[in-house]
């Protein structure tokens, strides 16, 4: 998915915080709240996503860059997604559906489908390009996308690679969870990232409650997407993240609604590289960045191309006619890196 504000330097994020003192949170973890922001998701039908990271509050959770949460929307009269071809450098990106269907093609060769439950990682690395667009007969769009920073390491790897993995839900004592990338509760993901992290959907009962194991060297952050959720004995609003620092080895998540609950938990080792993040691009300098964008501009070989986008606007081009998304314009300021706080809840 790409970023397709127009103005992206400039956003003011909404803070979170700290629970009330009316949280009831004796012998537990401290959790802050990360609220959500609506974005839209470009042109004159656009498509609203709810975008937790980044925020001035927080801009990383491990290696987590990005987190954008659509749905569940009617998209039989709006038309759905429709990304037109847009690029990334150094990071991947990585698609989780709940329902309806996405059409994938990158500039690697690479396409596919992203179906519910499961999952579509795309490796970035030096350059690449890729569109979106929701199928035809998709008419309700629900799920999230996530972005990962590569490290210093390995984000300038000229391949440009695509993972596909459908997990088998395991069992949980009042739900189920779906371990898409990384590992938990001893269930493993083979897919290849260049962090220690996790990602997992978590499925949980009405009235259900669980404490789960988790590693204590990560950092977490818990995304609602439906039930009446507590994290820790605290409330979560619809959208927005519960984030616990290191040193946690045990979360306690509660559905307290008489519906089914629906989560995304997210973790890693906290990122310690500091990244310039503008547009779809991740850097280290702002020079490195613009470099990027004059790249994407003149359709350099950087980003490659994608064969056989066909949009909303029929084959090569999107609803508002577009073959390729430019890039907004630079900054007139010097875009600095992003230093993320301590990995411990802030007060």
């Amino acid at each position: 998915m790409s970023n397709v504000e127009t103005r992206p330097e400039q956003v003011v994020c909404k803070a979170g915080g700290l629970p009330g003192p009316s949280c009831d949170q004796q012998g537990r973890s401290p959790v802050e709240i990360i609220t959500s922001r609506d974005v839209p998701l470009g042109g004159p039908r656009a498509m609203t996503v709810r975008r937790t990271l980044p925020q001035r509050q927080r801009s990383l959770i491990g290696p987590w860059c990005f987190v954008d949460h659509y749905g569940p929307a009617d998209v039989s009269v709006t038309g759905g997604m429709d990304v037109a071809p847009h690029p990334h450098t150094g990071l991947q990106t990585v698609s989780w559906l709940f329902q309806g269907a996405i059409q994938h093609i990158d500039s690697g060769g690479n396409a596919g489908l992203v179906l519910p439950g499961e999952v579509n990682l795309m490796t970035a690395g030096a350059g690449i390009c890729h569109s979106e667009v929701s199928t035809d007969d998709t008419t309700t769009l629900h799920g999230v996308q996530l972005w990962l920073a590569l490290p210093d390491a390995t984000r300038h790897q000229p391949e440009r690679e695509f993972e596909h993995f459908e997990p088998e839900p395991v069992s949980l004592d009042g739900g189920e969870m779906l371990v898409f990338l990384g590992k938990l509760w001893g269930t493993e993901s083979p897919v290849q990232t260049h962090s220690p992290l996790l990602g997992a959907e978590i499925r949980l009962d009405p009235g259900a409650s669980i404490d789960l194991p988790v590693n204590p060297g990560f950092e977490h952050g818990l995304l609602v997407d439906s039930g009446d959720i507590a994290l820790e004995n605290v409330d979560l609003p619809v959208a927005a993240i519960g984030y616990t620092g290191i040193g946690v080895e045990e979360l306690r998540i509660a559905n307290r609604s008489d519906e089914p609950g629906q989560l995304i938990l997210i973790g890693g080792e906290p990122f310690t590289e500091e990244i310039v993040m503008w547009w779809n691009f991740l850097g280290r300098t702002h020079e490195e960045v613009a470099r990027y964008r004059e790249e994407w501009q003149a359709e350099g070989e950087r980003f490659g191309a994608v064969d056989g986008y066909v949009g909303k606007g029929g084959p090569g081009q999107n609803a508002d006619g577009m073959g390729r998304l430019p890039a907004p314009r630079m900054p007139d300021v010097t875009i600095k890196a992003r230093r993320n706080p301590p990995p411990q809840v802030q007060k």
